[in-house]
């Protein structure tokens, strides 16, 4: 037999109304009555329906995660830590809610399906993950899409992400231009000055922010950047591989490689060793994120640790209403560089 709301009223000894209330999450309740409303709706097994109940209320009990690729470790580690922070009190039928993980691939028209899909859901909220497209019509239309979750009452949050103009979108912003400037400052510093640059997608705001960061390291040291030191491709291992064999083709005579991300540093690790190169002997290696693996690579990798587990904690807690925005709706996360073996004094 259904179990019906007027059951858990019965059982709790309460109205029906103060259930409803209690599973909604939207009204005031004294601790005992939402407690013996809870266990009532635990013993009765009584199961709220989700999307009837998201029609009367203002949100639903569903947050959305948009990652790129929750394979690659940058995402899963943020995705992770976000999910941890969206349990508790707050939601309806028993103050849970569910995180739904939507995998974009990185393109643009998904992010938008998935947007698109998540206001239909009557969102609680949503935390957008990573790089922006570098696209105006894109932009244009993502903060439309934002701006809607918005007036329906939907919290969105940018982790990773530059700010969304027009929209009340929290930002907590990581600083690639300052990661990538110290981490060339300090490839300099060593005395290198033929420094190869794998890039990632042109396309992507963290590529761009990254490689200005290097390029303003190299002007402030004086070094006109030749073109063929860099080399755009995918944040992913196979492209790190197919780049390094790419800039050694282009000029044998560079002392160190700076990658895009730990993954693609990874591949440029692989083809220096096909090719006959030590690591740093030879070429120095650096990579960015500093991703779990980066420390037991052999030798380990110099990076730039970003904070990705407590920056997504911090970006559930908020979009739950359980941290206070930063001051202006954006806070700046920094890295802190990470000086290991694949770095070293260039070959003479």
């Amino acid at each position: 037999m259904t179990v019906t709301l007027a059951d858990v009223a019965a059982r709790a000894q309460v109205s029906p109304a103060t259930v409803s209330r209690v599973l909604n999450g939207n009204y005031p309740v004294a601790a005992t009555t939402r407690e013996r409303v809870l266990r009532a709706v635990d013993e009765l097994d009584y199961v709220l329906n989700g999307p009837a109940s998201a029609l009367a209320a203002a949100t639903s009990d569903l947050v959305g995660i948009l990652v790129n690729d929750i394979a690659d470790p940058f995402f899963g580690i943020m995705a992770s830590a976000i999910q941890s922070e969206i349990g508790g009190p707050g939601g309806r039928a028993g103050g849970e809610r569910l995180a739904v993980v939507c995998n974009t691939g990185g393109t643009p028209e998904r992010e938008l399906t998935y947007l698109t899909l998540l206001q239909r859901q009557r969102a609680a909220a949503v935390v957008l993950t990573g790089g922006a497209v570098e696209d105006q019509p894109h932009a244009a239309a993502v903060a439309a899409k934002l701006r809607k979750l918005e007036e329906a009452g939907t919290r969105i949050v940018l982790c990773g992400r530059p700010p969304a103009p027009g929209t009340s979108a929290i930002a907590l912003t990581f600083d690639n231009r300052g990661g990538g400037r110290e981490l060339t400052d300090h490839l300099l510093g060593l005395g290198h000055r033929r420094l190869g640059y794998i890039a990632g997608p042109e396309e992507r705001t963290t590529t761009r922010h990254r490689l200005e960061g290097h390029r303003a390291a190299l002007a402030a040291a004086g070094i006109e950047e030749d073109p063929r030191w860099t080399v755009h491709g995918r944040y992913d291992r196979r492209a790190g591989y197919e780049a390094t064999l790419e800039l050694l083709r282009r000029d044998p005579s560079l002392t160190a490689v700076v990658a895009a991300n730990d993954s693609v540093a990874l591949g440029a690790c692989a083809a220096l060793r096909e090719s006959g190169l030590r690591i740093p002997d030879d070429v120095s290696v650096a990579g960015f994120d500093d991703l779990p693996f980066s420390i037991d690579v052999v030798p380990a990798l110099t990076t730039v640790r970003l904070p990705l587990a407590e920056a997504g904690a911090r970006a559930g807690r908020i979009a739950m209403g359980r941290e206070e925005p930063p001051p202006g709706g954006i806070a700046t996360v920094r890295g802190e560089l990470m000086v290991r073996g694949s770095s070293g004094v260039p070959r003479k």
